[in-house]
């Protein structure tokens, strides 16, 4: 189907229709169980870090502390340095937290509702004072982004994501036109879904851009930074660029090794300005005595250094390339050229981001639900779960086997040209 199915006629295109629907009924006849609704790593992925629960063969710290006592809120020295010299951060602007980034973003995000920050008053406040705090969101973008600030009433205010990053122009007017606009999410390397890197012009830009909120923040979720399948990306050090820009406080950088060892017992970190990591720290104080110090330093004996930390993910890669090459290259033989789906080849991350026929994603998830393959749901990339076009679904290639995915894909492709079919069939 490489031509454009626009261009068929209606008895083209009806015949065609019952060609796929009969296959579909063959499909579902056949009561698979597939799963593509989330980027979780592959048990193959996940052997490759099974000697770390052997470690640590040594629990005294480098000052002399014993790992398995109380104490060290900020995280272990040891470990904040390793992920300083990876990350191009400074060990004292880092606090070590537990398994997932999504309990610090959430902690932080938080703390701005309950106690605001250097002065301002507490979001909070303002939201029991009549004003509606308001996030800027990145689409398509993290589902989870959009439930933490549905969660603390934190209205939520949909920018496109470009090829450079969230569109600027945008972005900036926004910003400075309304106080009550307080931040915005990023995913600034291998953004999910999408696969977009930020352009330098565009970090630049969202470290000096004038803003009518005192306390605007920028929660900058570098989840992918080191992601990598395709081509190794960077981009510029955020907490660099507002220091040069004069505002030093404005992000919060987060970053975890969730994919990178184990989801449910990795570790996860958040840098920001001096100033902030001591407020952060005050709150934590009343919240926790320290995090698991005991894996922080099983990590640092696993890896080392941050050049094993990179031999580590290109074997990760080693594991990631074949099933994106999978997907991808069935989509580019099923469907390029029939104006059916249109996606992005992503460099890294964990997602392959398509955009269906106008109208068509939310069908397309049910078709493929009802054929045995789940998904993540249409319109989880934009706020609310509104996609006002129902257009983008985010493909999780990572999970299932090469054989599984290679089955689910094809199911994918018969649903995308069947919901695509019939919508053209209703005009």
């Amino acid at each position: 189907m490489n031509q454009p199915v626009s261009a068929l006629s209606r008895s083209e295109l009806e015949e065609r229709l019952s060609a796929l629907s009969c296959q579909y009924e063959d499909v579902r006849a056949k009561g698979m169980q597939l799963n593509m609704a989330r980027g979780k790593p592959a048990a193959s992925q996940l052997d490759l870090s099974m000697d770390l629960l052997h470690l640590p063969v040594d629990c005294t710290l480098e000052d002399g502390t014993d790992a398995r006592n109380y104490g060290i809120l900020d995280g272990i020295s040891e470990c904040r340095k390793l992920f300083a010299d990876l990350l191009g951060l400074k060990p004292e602007q880092i606090i070590i937290g537990g398994n997932a980034s999504l309990n610090t973003m959430f902690d932080t995000l938080a703390s701005l509702v309950l106690f605001g920050t250097q002065g301002h008053k507490p979001w909070g406040r303002l939201q029991y004072e009549g004003h509606a705090v308001k996030f800027l969101c990145p689409v398509p973008g993290y589902d989870r982004h959009f439930t933490m600030c549905e969660e603390l009433g934190i209205e939520m205010i949909p920018v496109p994501l470009l090829e450079d990053g969230p569109d600027m122009k945008m972005v900036s007017e926004l910003a400075a036109a309304n106080e009550d606009i307080k931040g915005i999410w990023c995913v600034p390397v291998h953004s999910n879904p999408q696969g977009v890197c930020y352009s330098d012009e565009t970090v630049r830009a969202l470290a000096s851009m004038e803003t009518a909120a005192g306390d605007f923040r920028i929660f900058w979720d570098n989840a992918y930074a080191i992601h990598h399948i395709y081509e190794e990306k960077s981009v510029l050090n955020i907490i660099e660029e507002c220091e040069k820009a004069g505002h030093p406080d404005r992000p919060y950088f987060f970053f975890s090794t969730s994919k990178i060892t184990f989801p449910g017992a990795g570790v996860s970190l958040i840098s920001s300005s001096d100033a902030n990591i001591k407020e952060l720290k005050g709150h934590m104080k009343a919240q926790t005595i320290g995090h698991d110090k005991l894996n922080q330093l099983r990590h640092v004996q696993f890896f080392k250094t941050p050049e094993n930390i990179r031999l580590h993910m290109k074997k990760l890669a080693g594991e990631l390339r074949p099933k994106f090459d999978m997907v991808l290259n069935r989509f580019d033989a099923e469907l390029k050229g029939s104006g059916l789906l249109e996606w992005h080849n992503p460099k890294g991350g964990y997602f392959v981001s398509v955009d269906t026929l106008p109208g068509c994603a939310r069908r397309t998830v049910k078709l493929a639900k009802e054929a045995g393959v789940t998904l993540t749901e249409a319109g989880a990339t934009w706020p609310y779960g509104k996609d006002p076009n129902d257009r983008n679904i985010r493909i999780a290639p990572s999970f299932p086997t090469i054989d599984e995915l290679e089955k689910a894909v094809d199911i994918f492709i018969l649903c995308v040209k069947i919901a695509g079919i019939e919508k053209l069939l209703e005009k």
